[in-house]
């Protein structure tokens, strides 16, 4: 009854790169949806709100509309000029985008009437305001009956606040689910483990610097040099040499492309990959070169568990894994578990792997990783 695609919860995206509005495209012409939802608020714990359309997210506990975010206003690959998620869409799809604003989402009768309303006018891609798990339950009772009400597939679109909260909390109300009932269990701890980080997020550097306080081997790439045809091979080549001597010692290594946004090492790789030239996307470039030192890794040592940090590094690791499938088997932080790989690489297969996104997780994430997980008793 019901389909999506799991989006992040800052929206990135553009045309060109990542382009949620292609998906939303093709999505509608296997589903055919009556109207396609967008439901990007998570609140608690990531805090993300969207108010008339517009989207906020928090950074060190204070929220900023998304094109004034001190992250995402510059990133590396998608940097956010437009906070309204209907403008932003409509560079990506020629699909009409309509609202279901904030004085139409405290109960489940004002968001039903609202969305009829927007989708009676023609609106086909309908994005729901959201500033409190209260607003998504109530959005995710009404989609939930808009999923079950027809006979096809109703695609939405959403972040971990669709998925984990609006409509699990609609499922609990039901009777439909037991949310005592644990699918994720502590995993015990692994040692040593493999920690590859592409984002520039002030998260995971801080992430970082927590890890080589707790004793992990901090390895940064020389990313120059890696984006660079005739020195990239020789420079891989250090580098997994260099890793594998650490790991086999016993101890636990994070790679790292830069430390936060205004890392020196990114202004020197991008300069670089100027001189270079075309062809290529720089961060395409430097996100294979990444997942092929991932696969060169493993294949030389049989580790149990490992992390990558960076939604276009993870990207590049699971296309070098050839990872057909993953399932989640612990919690490490909100919208980034530990998970259980299904690959085509035997070396891969089976290999226990956290994907996280640059903002998530705490300071000790990667320690909580390499422990198994957040206990749960």
């Amino acid at each position: 009854m019901g389909g999506g695609q799991k989006v992040c919860s800052t929206f990135d995206s553009s045309p060109e790169v990542g382009s949620i509005g292609k998906a939303i495209d093709i999505g509608q012409s296997v589903y055919d949806s009556p109207f396609v939802p967008v439901s990007q608020g998570t609140t608690s714990p990531h805090g993300r709100y969207v108010v008339f359309g517009n989207l906020f997210a928090e950074q060190g506990g204070k929220p900023y509309r998304l094109d004034r975010h001190p992250t995402m206003r510059a990133h590396p690959r998608t940097p956010m000029h437009e906070s309204d998620i209907r403008r932003h869409l409509g560079e990506q799809t020629s699909r009409p985008v309509g609202l279901v604003d904030i004085r139409y989402v405290d109960s489940r009768e004002d968001v039903a009437s609202s969305l009829e309303r927007t989708v009676s006018r023609g609106d086909e891609i309908v994005v729901f305001d959201a500033l409190d798990t209260g607003h998504l339950e109530t959005i995710g009772s009404v989609l939930w009956s808009a999923a079950t009400e027809r006979q096809g597939v109703l695609f939405c679109v959403g972040s971990s606040g669709l998925e984990h909260h609006a409509l699990p909390a609609h499922w609990e109300r039901t009777g439909e689910i037991d949310t005592d009932d644990e699918c994720l269990k502590h995993r015990p701890p692994a040692d040593p483990i493999l920690v590859v980080s592409g984002s520039v997020a002030p998260t995971t550097a801080s992430q970082v610097e927590r890890a080589a306080a707790e004793g992990f081997e901090t390895i940064r790439l020389d990313t120059p040099r890696l984006i660079d045809p005739a020195e990239r091979d020789a420079e891989r080549r250090a580098v997994v040499h260099d890793t594998v001597s650490v790991l086999e010692s016993g101890t636990d290594v994070v790679l790292y492309t830069a430390k936060g946004p205004d890392d020196p090492a990114i202004e020197r790789t991008r300069r670089r990959f100027e001189e270079l030239g075309p062809p290529g996307v720089l961060g395409d470039r430097l996100g294979h070169q990444q997942g092929l030192i991932v696969r060169e890794i493993l294949r030389k040592v049989g580790l149990e568990r490992a992390c990558v940090a960076g939604g276009d590094t993870s990207g590049a690791v699971i296309s070098a894994l050839d990872i057909t499938a993953l399932e989640a088997i612990a919690v490490a932080a909100p919208g980034a578990p530990i998970c259980r790989a299904v690959a085509d690489r035997s070396f891969a297969d089976g290999l226990e792997i956290a994907f996280k996104g640059g903002q998530t997780g705490g300071d000790d994430y990667f320690g909580v990783v390499k422990s198994g997980g957040v206990p749960l008793d």
